[in-house]
């Protein structure tokens, strides 16, 4: 089977989240991103997305470094240990530099405030009632009403144009009620500021992509728009759904501590590998 040409070098990065224990799924796309860089001769970066301090657990980030220890696969950049993540690497200490992307979001126009819980959202109507932003207990949120197709250059294939709005089952949160910044906009800005350029993602994802490039365009940042993006396939249990951390997934730790070896997850990865590839020839 033929093996579309990746961009070289390519800097991309493993990006988990302290918020559980790491499943099999969670390990066949790091070997899978880690094979993808090692043959594009790429740089990989451990970015361990522990935004949201209320539900990571130090024993959920020992737990990454110990599987990725376990998988036999490497990284370039970031944080060696729990220690270097918490003295050095950690996305609390990038708060500042994230709420700066939200003001240069507010500063075009496209944000809303909110104040809709998450059972309300199907009959929000938050987007016109024209509250203003600094209004106590509201949740900040991108206005994809009218937002128009971005182009995804993706691997395998052709480049795609992806709409937002047809995507995001709603308008995604930019600011929280507590003032802090949502996740969009803290992985947008790490991958600009860590200039990642081969992104390696689920196909559940695609949304977020979708409205990080839009984002990337409100901010005036034409690089994100030029990486390479990758929407690999889930892997899923005997019932056919998809495996999660929130849906009491095996975790790789039992597998660990059983003394068995990654070669089973390697090979999840291998064939998330050939799935993409056969769907680029069909």
């Amino acid at each position: 089977m033929a093996f579309p040409p990746l961009p070289q070098p390519a800097r991309t990065r493993i990006a988990p989240t302290p918020s559980g224990l790491l499943h099999p799924g969670n390990g066949a796309a790091f070997v899978l991103t880690w094979k993808l860089a090692r043959r594009a001769g790429g740089t990989i970066l451990l970015r361990i997305d522990d935004l949201d301090a209320e539900r990571a657990r130090p024993a959920y980030v020992e737990d990454i470094f110990r599987t990725i220890e376990w998988l036999g696969i490497d990284w370039d950049e970031g944080p060696t240990g729990p220690s270097d993540l918490e003295a050095r690497w950690s996305q609390q200490q990038r708060i500042d530099r994230y709420l700066e992307a939200v003001e240069r979001l507010r500063s075009s126009g496209r944000l809303y405030a909110c104040t809709c819980s998450r059972t309300e959202l199907p009959r929000c109507t938050c987007r016109t009632a024209g509250r203003p932003l600094d209004a106590v207990g509201v949740s900040w949120r991108l206005d994809l009403l009218t937002a128009p197709a971005v182009p995804m250059r993706r691997w395998p294939g052709a480049g795609v144009a992806l709409e937002p709005a047809r995507l995001m089952p709603q308008d995604p949160v930019i600011r929280q009620r507590n003032g802090r910044p949502a996740y969009q906009v803290a992985s947008l800005v790490d991958d600009l500021d860590h200039r990642i350029d081969l992104v390696v993602r689920g196909e559940d994802l695609l949304p977020s992509t979708a409205c990080q490039l839009y984002m990337a365009g409100l901010l005036n940042e034409p690089r994100f728009g030029q990486a390479t993006f990758v929407h690999h396939g889930l892997l899923t249990d005997e019932q056919g759904a998809k495996l999660s951390k929130s849906q009491g997934a095996g975790a790789l730790q039992a597998m660990r501590q059983q003394g068995v070896g990654p070669e089973r997850i390697h090979a999840l990865a291998d064939r998330l590998l050939e799935e993409l590839l056969a769907g680029d020839q069909a």
